[in-house]
């Protein structure tokens, strides 16, 4: 009996202590400590919301303390939003008599959105402050955004409030064709580096246009948002050589999210896609990072594309996706794909020449290159690859095997790798993957050792000497110009960049 009195005195003193609300507090004194003095929330374009940015509030001494007013300095008009543990306020903007119990903390999520008006004409700042308190008490966190100004394209809304659609592959999708003659934005079918923009759902070059992108343009594209070039349509992206980290002269394709939480997550935006029977593309100095899959590229007309001094990283599925192409690729980089960073299907006719094919992946079911004659579906097809050539290339990443066949008898599988440095387990007895003796298929192969590019996390995939692929490649193929616009030698190197010592 003397056991269950205890316990029940025990769970009486538990039940009227947790349901405590009258908490003895004294006023504050204006001496919180911050796990910041500047909230910086990262660059966003006007009228997109930010990330949610997070301020920790202490409570350093003995006492309980009320909060008479946590605010932002610009009151109900501050395009700063807060949640204070959890609570809204008034509009997110002001809160009063905030508890705050000793030797605890509170949490601050900070959000904005603004217009490009709204910041300082001089910078394009928008800045505003937390307050704590008032008078002598007064205590303040600076909050500091860089609000960017853009050209915004995206599909009309109907009458019914549905969007306009745009149909690929017979599916349709939010999107709408760019025009040559719009009343708000011009010739929308020319891309220049005057400001970057911004592209809602799929934006299509219509049948017989060319799409043309000057070096410097920056195009940022929103959620299952892309670039769609139609039937008979063309493809004209004219970065040239950077002088700079900036980048200045390069096109850039990324998703819209500028916040550096951001920065490399994968299939941020679906893709560019070039069609069936699209044509005459060409594409030189592009980076495209973040989609799901970077260039698909759906059997085009027989026509050769261009691909030269392009780098497609974190793609949730391809970096390049081909289906019965006819591509040539020199200065190539691709790095971290889902699926596989270059896959070759369905046949076609390539040529790769001076191309860093690597894939970091966190998965090892992926590959870094991937060629099929076969189009896997209910009742697999067969088309032939008449050619798939690959010259002073570098085929890595972290997986065993990071170069895959799939091929069928029915149709024609034509391949060859000279002067690579390929990434492939040595011990296969498959007939198709025997790259020290299959002289018809594989000439000058250097298997399984370290590349050692300079970073590949931060998918820098520059060598210096000590690379293996270092003075490797053979000057018959030598394309003169690596892809940073560096001359290679009389003994080129393999891959796209021609080696130099590392500097931080």
């Amino acid at each position: 009996m003397r056991q269950y009195f205890i316990f029940f005195i025990f769970g009486i003193l538990l039940t009227t202590s947790s349901c405590r609300t009258d908490f003895y507090t004294v006023a504050s004194s204006g001496n919180l400590k911050f796990s910041k003095d500047t909230v910086y929330l990262d660059t966003i374009f006007k009228n997109i919301g930010s990330a949610t940015y997070q301020l920790k509030v202490y409570n350093k001494s003995k006492d309980d303390i009320s909060i008479p007013t946590i605010q932002l300095k610009n009151g109900l008009n501050s395009k700063y939003r807060m949640t204070v543990d959890g609570m809204s306020g008034n509009n997110g903007k002001i809160f009063k008599d905030v508890t705050l119990l000793a030797k605890d903390s509170l949490y601050i999520f900070i959000e904005t959105t603004a217009d490009i008006t709204d910041a300082n004409p001089t910078d394009f700042l928008y800045t505003d402050q937390i307050q704590f308190d008032s008078g002598a008490n007064l205590q303040e966190v600076a909050l500091v955004t860089l609000i960017q100004d853009a050209v915004f394209l995206y599909p009309k809304i109907n009458s019914d409030g549905t969007k306009e659609k745009i149909q690929i592959d017979g599916k349709s999708f939010d999107g709408f064709y760019l025009d040559e003659n719009d009343p708000i934005n011009g010739n929308e079918l020319l891309f220049t580096n005057k400001k970057p923009y911004v592209i809602y759902g799929f934006a299509g070059v219509p049948v017989d246009k060319t799409v043309t992108f000057q070096a410097g343009t920056r195009i940022f594209f929103h959620a299952n948002s892309g670039l769609y070039v139609d039937n008979k349509a063309s493809l004209q992206i004219n970065g040239t050589i950077s002088t700079t980290d900036k980048l200045e002269n390069e096109i850039i394709f990324e998703g819209d999210r500028l916040e550096s939480l951001y920065a490399n997550i994968p299939g941020q935006w679906n893709s560019v896609i070039l069609a069936n029977g699209s044509k005459n593309h060409s594409i030189n100095h592009l980076t495209l990072k973040n989609a799901i899959t970077g260039l698909n590229i759906k059997s085009p007309d027989n026509a050769t594309i261009q691909i030269k001094n392009t780098q497609i990283y974190n793609c949730a599925e391809y970096g390049i996706l081909a289906k019965n192409a006819n591509i040539n690729g020199e200065n190539i980089v691709i790095n971290y794909a889902g699926l596989s960073s270059l896959s070759c299907i369905y046949g076609g006719n390539y040529v790769f020449t001076h191309c860093t094919f690597n894939n970091n992946w966190q998965n090892t079911s992926h590959f870094a290159v991937n060629l099929s004659n076969i189009l896997v579906g209910a009742n697999p097809e067969t088309n032939p690859l008449t050619q798939a050539t690959f010259n002073n290339c570098i085929i890595y990443g972290s997986s065993t095997n990071e170069f895959n066949l799939n091929k069928s008898t029915n149709a024609e599988f034509v391949y060859q790798l000279n002067n690579c440095l390929l990434k492939f387990s040595n011990s296969t007895t498959n007939p198709d993957y025997q790259f020290k003796t299959d002289a018809v298929h594989y000439n000058q192969i250097i298997l399984n050792e370290n590349p050692k590019f300079f970073n590949v996390s931060q998918n820098k995939f520059n060598i210096d000497n000590a690379s293996a692929a270092f003075a490797k490649g053979n000057q018959i193929y030598v394309i003169p110009i690596d892809i940073i616009g560096k001359n290679r030698t009389s003994h080129p190197d393999l891959g796209a960049y021609q080696s130099a010592a590392f500097t931080k």
